[in-house]
């Protein structure tokens, strides 16, 4: 029945569609690189001693717990309270465990044994009974005034201790750091309970599924708050995301609004993250051995020796994050680093003349300085770069000032150096050293231990390449390349015109070594300046290795910086770099930056196809078919042009005060805007998504209307069409009735309306009531076909209040409420009448009018907020329901 409708020509085209769509998802779900992460053991039994709280507080919040982390016998020892170490809050997210603690808890534990609990962390954890916060906001509010009460339950724990916290430091998972934030709203909380906060995948710029206006508002809440009082907001926080691994959480979501007044706030993704260099998904984060010794070390660095606690100046704070999160130096933390060096010492002093240097250093047994005057390569070069595969944390590097050949201080340049996965680098630009006479790298005398050093000077003109990426739409048909024979150490190439988040390219980079040497490492690093979200790849040479390029954050349109690859190389090779567009990354983007829209589209289509119906029963007597009527009406031109309309006139100020004026929300298209997230053509491509969807989700109701009926004769063979209107029973009902009648290949109701006059009254009123019994049948796939998408958004409240039903019997407050109490009676007035009670209501007219507004308003205002999208199609509905009384 629906397929026959469609002609080849559009099947193909959603055929083609889905193609499109299936490239996007494999982008976004497996798109990536594996899973670099390291799991984390615990070296003794993970034991969870729950803290008892209040009884008030527990039978306010009877679903959720306090529990302190331990292991072996510091498990045993902290049975007998107060504590004596440092607290440490974790929040688990959405559908998280109180469990999830285990990882960075026994990491810091093993710490603290390897420096006999100088200092120590205690870990925490709430347990928040595992709710779907991400899908239900209700009790995103709770949540954070249960947190408030178990700050304070545990510094309670502390008192009478000699060095007994004032604050607590908080890591929140996923939802949980945005607990964490909100703390700072609640009216009776001092903001100076928290000295610190860590987020790991935390969405802080926007929920990524807004389901309900509960979500909404919450974000709305914390996110103003933090704008509006960021001048008194000193709480140093840093956030860290997951990469393109985390496909629930994009990490562009995960970025701290970078506020003018709020400095003590770090973004940063995991790939970029020194000593991490891996993308983690949602759940990784939570145990990736290198994140968390990342964190770990970042919280041994942040205590205050006097107090014993997590230093209260920002400016450390700041400093020591920056260091373990950002660029790390290859040297331990020091709050205040000597700038000048002792060079003394028995030590031989060696002078190095020209411009590239490179030293094997293997059981040397004296210590040598390598001295390199500067004087003469000022006159011809611009920078010089210098590396080394000794990856300790000594001082490798300094700048003598006024010598001839030697020094006895030199400045240490190591804190300028950039530690690498298998190297540590530094390049200086010469000119901004002017006072220094030479260059002087050290070589310690080493047993057992090989390493090497290399040193050249160059012009940056010959090291920086532009590099031009290619064309959107050249689908990856054309590329460009760039050549490196230059036989240097390091390369820049600028990426020019790449900053857009729809943006995806492939580089290819192909190297060719000469001579014999073993085990030759280049390390590609894509460098984006205008957010943390750098990724490094380590290649042997001679290789081809294929990088992928594509963002988590747009450019900034004041921003004139350029997206760098920096590539490490070795001098005996050549590299050839060749950039293409890559399509189905492209697809990917959209697909991961405004997937989370296509519910609206897919309904935006339906009501199309739905009004449409309601038209032809008005202006011809019967409906038509669901996939003719969607392929007739479902137009990105009936939609697109006025959502761009109104929001061209809304850069007018009258325009903008008109519309304030009569209360109606910002435009969802506005929003994305202000998040860099509009796409050329972006809503075209989904409005196509979305029809192809409502195509197929028609097709798969229509399969399952067709399956129970015949399951029902089956069972049950009825003898005429039905009276009631049961859309399973009518289908059967119809199947036998259409079996029991000749078969006419050219029969179609325009012939059948021309031979009327010829047949018996009886058999006329029989087919009229089959023709009757098929328009209703129609018009109740395609609300069923509503329906259920309206359910779908619905669901996910539904399967909060199951999971949460041995604890509370109504789901307080329901989102669902207001639009149940419409619904429900419009659904069973539709469902208990046929279309030959509405052909001839006075509404009808009206009636199939107003689905093609509400379409425009499913675009406007519920593409990113989802949970508006059910509001506008009660309103057709309801008038779908009048037209059997008017």
């Amino acid at each position: 029945m629906f397929l026959h409708s469609v002609n080849l020509w559009n099947l193909a085209f959603y055929v083609f569609m889905v193609l499109l769509a299936t490239l996007g998802l494999w982008d976004v779900f497996f798109g990536f690189e594996e899973n670099k992460c390291s799991m984390s053991y615990m070296f003794e039994y993970p034991e969870y001693q729950k803290i008892e709280l209040p009884k008030k507080l527990t039978k306010r919040y009877p679903a959720y717990e306090l529990y302190l982390y331990g292991e072996g016998s510091y498990a045993e020892e902290h049975k007998i309270l107060p504590l004596t170490g440092i607290p440490v809050l974790f929040l688990p997210g959405n559908a998280g465990s109180y469990k999830q603690v285990r990882s960075i808890g026994s990491i810091a534990l093993r710490k603290a044994e390897d420096i006999d609990f100088k200092y120590h962390f205690d870990f925490f954890s709430v347990n928040f009974n595992e709710e779907l916060v991400a899908l239900y906001g209700g009790s995103l509010q709770k949540q954070t005034k249960f947190v408030h009460e178990c700050i304070k339950a545990i510094l309670k724990l502390y008192k009478g201790q000699e060095f007994a916290p004032t604050s607590v430091a908080i890591i929140g998972h996923s939802m949980g750091g945005l607990v964490a934030r909100a703390l700072l709203t609640l009216k009776n909380f001092k903001q100076d309970l928290i000295n610190l906060l860590v987020t790991q995948a935390t969405p802080h710029v926007a929920p990524v599924m807004p389901l309900d206006r509960f979500i909404t508002e919450f974000y709305m809440t914390v996110n103003n708050y933090w704008i509006l009082n960021a001048r008194h907001i000193n709480l140093t926080t840093l956030s860290v995301a997951g990469g393109f691994r985390d496909y629930q959480v994009r990490s562009g979501l995960t970025f701290l609004p970078k506020l003018s007044h709020h400095t003590s706030a770090l973004s940063v993704v995991s790939s970029a993250v020194p000593k991490t260099w891996v993308s983690t998904d949602h759940l990784s984060i939570v145990w990736c051995k290198q994140l968390q010794l990342t964190t770990i070390r970042a919280f041994f660095d942040l205590i205050d020796a006097d107090t014993k606690q997590i230093t209260q100046k920002p400016k450390k704070k700041l400093s020591v994050l920056t260091h373990h999160f950002i660029r790390h130096p290859a040297k331990q933390f020091e709050e205040n680093p000597s700038i000048l060096s002792d060079l003394t010492g028995t030590s031989m002093w060696v002078p190095v003349k020209v411009s590239r240097w490179s030293y094997v250093a293997y059981n040397e047994s004296d210590k040598i300085y390598f001295t390199f005057p500067l004087a003469n390569h000022r006159k011809t070069f611009t920078h010089i770069y210098c590396q080394s595969t000794m990856l300790d944390t000594n001082s490798w590097i300094f700048g003598c000032i006024n010598s001839t050949s030697m020094c006895r201080q030199g400045v240490d340049l190591s804190w300028k150096a950039e530690l690498l996965p298998t190297i540590k680098s530094l390049t200086l630009r010469l000119q901004d050293y002017p006072s220094l006479s030479h260059v002087v790298v050290y070589v310690p005398s080493v047993h057992g231990s090989k390493f090497v050093v290399d040193c050249e000077f160059f012009k940056k003109e010959t090291r920086s390449i532009q590099l031009p990426v290619t064309h959107l739409f050249s689908f990856g048909l054309s590329s460009r390349k760039v050549i490196l024979n230059m036989s240097g150490l390091y390369y820049n190439i600028e990426l020019l015109n790449f900053g857009q988040i729809y943006q995806a390219f492939k580089v290819n980079v192909v190297s060719k070594c000469s001579g014999g040497k073993e085990e030759i490492t280049s390390i590609y690093k894509l460098h984006i300046p205008w957010s943390y979200e750098d990724s490094l790849t380590i290649a042997q040479v001679p290789s081809s290795t294929e990088i992928s390029l594509k963002l988590h954050v747009a450019q900034p349109e004041n921003d004139s910086h350029v997206a760098l690859l920096k590539m490490y190389t070795s001098s005996d090779c050549q590299y050839e770099v060749t950039i293409k567009t890559s399509f189905p990354q492209i697809l990917g983007q959209v697909v991961r930056f405004h997937g989370g829209a296509l519910p609206a589209y897919v309904v935006s289509s339906i009501l199309l196809a739905y009004g449409g119906q309601l038209y032809s029963l008005f202006s011809t007597g019967y409906c038509l078919e669901y996939s003719a009527i969607l392929d007739k009406e479902a137009k990105p031109y009936k939609v697109d042009p006025f959502v761009i309309m109104v929001k061209f006139l809304l850069g007018y100020k009258w325009f903008k005060e008109l519309w304030d004026a009569v209360l109606l929300p910002e435009l969802d298209a506005i929003v994305l805007t202000s998040q860099s997230m509009c796409f050329p053509l972006v809503s075209l491509i989904l409005f196509l998504f979305g029809t192809c969807t409502a195509y197929w989700s028609g097709l798969l109701s229509s399969t399952s209307v067709q399956l129970l009926s015949s399951l029902w004769l089956a069972l049950k063979r009825p003898a005429e069409l039905p009276k009631d209107i049961k859309v399973v029973h009518l289908q059967a009902s119809l199947t036998t009735f259409r079996n029991s009648q000749p078969v006419n290949p050219k029969h179609s109701r325009r012939s059948e309306k021309k031979s009327n006059h010829h047949k018996d009254p009886s058999v006329q009123g029989l087919r009229l009531s089959a023709n009757d019994a098929e328009d209703s049948l129609r018009m109740h796939g395609t609300v069923i076909n509503l329906l259920t998408w309206v359910v779908l958004l619905s669901m996910p409240s539904l399967i909060y209040w199951l999971k949460n039903l041995r604890y509370y019997f109504q789901l307080n407050p329901d989102p669902c409420k207001p639009l149940a109490f419409l619904l429900i009676p419009a659904i069973t007035i539709l469902g208990n009448t046929h279309t030959v009670s509405v052909k001839s209501s006075k509404l009808l007219k009206t009636a199939s009018q107003f689905p093609l507004p509400l379409a425009v308003g499913v675009i406007a205002f519920g593409s990113s907020h989802l949970y508006r999208v059910p509001c506008f199609v009660v309103i057709p509905l309801l008038f779908h329901a009048l037209c059997n009384f008017m």
